[in-house]
């Protein structure tokens, strides 16, 4: 068992945190290919690529950025609040979400629209191809922010619609709401100019290292700028585990060991669920990235986004046979 080195507690923290989760909210459609998609795709011939792959298996699972982050934060004892927009086709998610803790007062279904879908195929090296269609997530501009019964602490904005995503950056700003910006799969569709501005309002930054790569390509923005600016960064590197920028120190987070890699959608999802969590319970900054990679982990071991499950008690458990907390996650047992 690894003994955690002292740190101070996140400076971001406050006793029962209100985190308000936006961001799209959809069904995922998880395809596996036998084969590694390296070997059909020649950069030499990029110019005229036209592929198709013969799947395996294809599951249809419940997912979306914002309950699927949700989803583990609930699990971890918390009640968080998701802000999106859905289907007629919602019901049964929508009482899903409730029985395990996730509130969906603020999940706004449009008439004559389908929940938006997410269409994913993996290969032998948990390497991905995806596409993304939006439907009712179209509409979540429409939200706001301000209609919420209670002002949050923390707001999460994830990969939306990106109108909805540029008016909650605009909305946390004027109301001085602290945000967490996290653009991941709208990097390639928001503007220069949106994801500057998301960086520029944000108190936390959380990127893969790919996404990180891909701020510098479109932004100039290197990670080093970013933690030079005074932002708490975080970047997950999938195998590598995670880094952690923040009070002007780092930490490097490693994995948490698995049983079995079974599918790696939605590891970066429960990532973000149980580091949030850490944080509300106001643990520090180590605890919090260490919380995050076992939440990734009990995903990793599962088909889907929202299939992991454990109750807190045994989310500690298994936590200290790996690392000792010196008795912080006892917080873990006492809910909000």
């Amino acid at each position: 068992m690894e003994k955690l080195s002292p740190c101070p507690p996140c400076s971001v923290s406050v006793k029962k945190m209100h985190i308000v989760f936006s961001g799209s909210i959809a069904y995922d459609y998880l395809m596996t290919f036998p084969g590694y998609f390296k070997d059909f795709i020649h950069p030499e011939k990029m110019e005229s690529l036209s592929l198709s792959f013969l799947v395996d298996s294809m599951t249809r699972q419940r997912g979306g950025i914002a309950p699927n982050i949700a989803y583990t934060y609930a699990l971890l004892g918390g009640r968080p609040v998701v802000l999106g927009t859905a289907g007629e086709d919602f019901g049964d998610y929508r009482q899903w979400l409730e029985t395990h803790g996730v509130d969906t007062s603020a999940i706004k279904q449009i008439p004559g629209k389908m929940t938006a879908s997410f269409f994913a195929n993996t290969d032998k090296a948990n390497l991905q191809i995806a596409s993304f269609y939006p439907g009712a997530m179209a509409h979540a501009a429409e939200l706001r922010l301000a209609d919420l019964p209670h002002r949050p602490d923390l707001v999460v904005i994830s990969p939306d619609d990106p109108t909805a995503m540029h008016e909650r950056i605009r909305e946390c700003v004027a109301a001085g709401i602290p945000y967490l910006y996290d653009p991941s799969q709208q990097l390639a569709r928001v503007s220069v100019e949106d994801i500057c501005e998301g960086i520029d309002g944000a108190q936390m930054i959380v990127v893969n290292d790919y996404e990180a790569h891909l701020i510098e390509e479109r932004t100039t923005l290197t990670e080093a700028d970013m933690v030079r600016h005074g932002k708490t960064l975080i970047v997950t590197r999938g195998k590598a585990g995670a880094t952690i920028y923040a009070d002007g120190q780092r930490w490097d987070i490693p994995v948490f060991p698995e049983v079995v890699i079974v599918d790696p959608t939605g590891t970066g999802d429960a990532f973000r669920g149980g580091l949030l969590r850490g944080l509300a319970l106001g643990l520090s900054w180590e605890l919090c990235g260490l919380m995050g990679a076992l939440a990734a982990t009990y995903c990793l071991e599962q088909n889907g986004t929202q299939n992991h499950s454990f109750t807190p008690a045994e989310f500690v458990s298994r936590f200290r046979q790996q690392f000792d907390d010196g008795g912080a996650l006892q917080r873990l047992l006492t809910t909000d």
